[in-house]
């Protein structure tokens, strides 16, 4: 029996058997299994990877690990233009855009991508992280099996959140922050609705990693310092510089991108960004790959070993050299990363955030420490704080940041500093910079989903659907005669553009305007269109208005009607009437 014939009969027992919301609690398990095995697959290979350049290549002996991003991203270069022929995209701002302008539909070939591409590049040292790809593999496959499954647009989203939380949860062990994560950057509703479905996939996807990996943590971390009051000032300074090392995270990605736009060739960016990092790894050796050994080191209080083999070895006795050298890490590790993507890797933005957190928690705990006052705080508290107010700033999610760092510690002794430092840090970044790099793109467009429920419709809403061109077209040079005979008879419109012979539209004529001539006989062939025609109160550009940008239009001019100008020249008309249907259609769809 052919596959279409099964799929067929199975969704019609399905629809007859099996309600919306069960189908979607069974959806989401299955999603979040698989957003585990994507996860887990992602790691075991980078592993793979990283250990053979280890054991088998050897490059570490002799001090030419350095090399090896350049190989990496050669390799990503090869398979992306002689094999995948696919334009990289980054991974999270891409989920979100289809979310918002392609109804939560992501390619096939998206799910096998970040698969390949990701572990070459962070296996060879690219200094990235493996959770972007993940959440775009797992949102991959959860698009798809709704497209399969024939479901509706508002459970794609659903699912496609779930498989974000499967993937946090996976790598991190930490299914409560996965649930957040997928509400607080995909703008999910948290009502029951959604977090059952969230939950059950972030459990699933846990267990997965649990049953593949043991009990095997990412954080090799055993809680022992505590929360003393004494320690609220130092929190807070803490809070306020996360908080302005966001704003440099952020402004330094951005930057190096528009950097390496100068470069026309994708061989000729990697091989720049490539000699760059390499130049990088050799005097900071942990900017090398994700960082996590270089986390895992620094809550075990070793920052000997957390800074590896570096040229700058002779002076390790000396703190304040290992202060700069940990500011070194804080400052580069923005650098690496962003010059990794630029130079053609694939990878994410979450992990390498946490490194930077960490770097500069433990390197503000160490001046405090240092600095002769007869201060003590505790390094470890401050490095997970440091991760956890990074995380809040960098990517605008806060309690993700606050809970992930709880279940990395297996309890909610830093609640408090964790509140105090995240909220600052918070606070600062998003009051100086009101995007994300995930956002920034989507948000100046005005395509980015939020938590504004009138927002989020306006955004799903797409012009074309509502741009009607069923209007009779007048030329200027026109006379009030042809117009009546030409237009006025054969239209159902009571407006008329006036469009010159570049197509180009030089104004309107509302039957109002010639209703007190129109049976005045001598005027036909003397009164031109152009004496007539006047501009229209406003104009909607199809190319740069969004629809909240269209809607503002309607309100501040009182028209009922409003051209559309598509690269200089008229496209049609949108009406109050059509536009108001269409959003309270888009409401519907989107609250029910």
């Amino acid at each position: 029996m052919p596959k279409k014939t099964l799929l067929k009969r199975f969704l019609i027992w399905r629809y007859k058997h099996v309600s919306e919301k069960n189908f979607t609690f069974i959806l989401s398990a299955i999603v979040g299994l698989l957003a585990g095995l994507t996860a887990v697959t992602l790691k075991n290979t980078t592993y793979a990877i990283q250990s053979l350049l280890d054991k088998g290549i050897v490059f570490s002996k002799n001090q030419l690990y350095f090399i090896l991003p350049v190989i990496g991203l050669l390799l990503v270069y090869v398979f992306v233009k002689y094999i995948s022929k696919k334009t990289i995209e980054h991974a999270i701002p891409s989920v979100l855009f289809s979310l918002t302008r392609k109804s939560g539909f992501l390619k096939r070939t998206k799910i096998y991508f970040s698969l390949i591409a990701a572990p070459l590049t962070v296996g060879f040292g690219g200094s990235v992280g493996l959770l972007g790809p993940a959440v775009a593999s797992g949102s991959a496959i959860s698009s798809n099996l709704g497209r399969l499954f024939h479901i509706n647009r508002r459970t794609r989203t659903l699912l496609i959140g779930c498989a974000a939380a499967g993937a946090i949860s996976s790598i991190f062990k930490s299914p409560i922050a996965a649930i957040i994560f997928a509400v607080e950057v995909f703008s999910l509703d948290l009502t029951f609705a959604s977090l059952l479905p969230l939950l059950i996939a972030s459990v699933s996807s846990v267990i997965t990693s649990y049953f593949f990996l043991g009990d095997d943590v990412l954080f090799n971390f055993i809680f022992s310092d505590k929360f003393e009051i004494k320690d609220i000032l130092f929190y807070v300074i803490l809070g306020l510089g996360t908080g302005l090392a966001s704003i440099y995270f952020t402004k330094m990605y951005f930057s190096i991108l528009k950097f390496f736009e100068r470069f026309k060739t994708p061989f000729k960016k990697l091989i720049i960004g490539g000699l760059a990092i390499g130049i990088m790894l050799y005097f900071i050796p942990p900017l090398y790959g994700e960082g996590f050994g270089f986390i895992n080191n620094l809550l075990a209080g070793n920052h000997l070993l957390a800074l590896g083999k570096t040229p700058f070895d002779a002076f390790n006795d000396n703190i304040w050299v290992i202060i700069t050298l940990l500011i070194g890490i804080t400052i580069f590790k923005a650098v690496a990363m962003t010059t990794t993507f630029a130079a053609g890797g694939v990878g994410g933005i979450f992990i390498p955030t946490l490194v930077m957190g960490s770097a500069l928690g433990n390197v503000v705990a160490k001046v405090i420490n240092n600095i002769g006052f007869g201060f003590n705080v505790s390094e470890t508290n401050f490095t997970l704080i440091g991760m956890a107010g990074l995380v809040a700033g960098v990517l605008h999610a806060p309690l993700t940041a606050i809970f992930l760092i709880a279940e990395i510690t297996g309890g909610y002794e830093l609640f408090i500093p964790l509140m105090i430092a995240v909220g600052i840090s918070f606070s600062v970044k998003k009051g100086a910079i009101d995007y994300t790099i995930y956002t920034r793109e989507l948000a100046e467009k005005g395509q980015l989903l939020t938590h504004n429920k009138d927002q989020n419709v306006l955004t799903l809403m797409t012009l074309d659907s509502i741009i009607e061109n069923n209007f009779a077209v007048l030329n200027p040079k026109m006379t009030l005669g042809d117009m009546l005979y030409k237009a006025v008879a054969k239209s159902t419109r009571n407006l008329f553009p006036v469009v010159d012979e570049d197509k180009k539209l030089v104004g309107i004529i509302l039957l109002d305007d010639v209703r007190e001539i129109m049976f005045d006989q001598s005027l036909y062939n003397t009164t031109s269109i152009e004496s007539l025609m006047h501009n229209p109160p406003d104009f909607i550009y199809y190319n740069n208005d969004s629809m909240q940008t269209v809607m503002q239009k309607f309100q501040h001019s009182g028209a009922w009607n409003l051209p559309v100008i598509r690269n200089g020249k008229y496209f049609g008309f949108v009406s109050k009437s059509k536009l108001l249907t269409a959003y309270r259609r888009e409401l519907i769809n989107t609250t029910t």
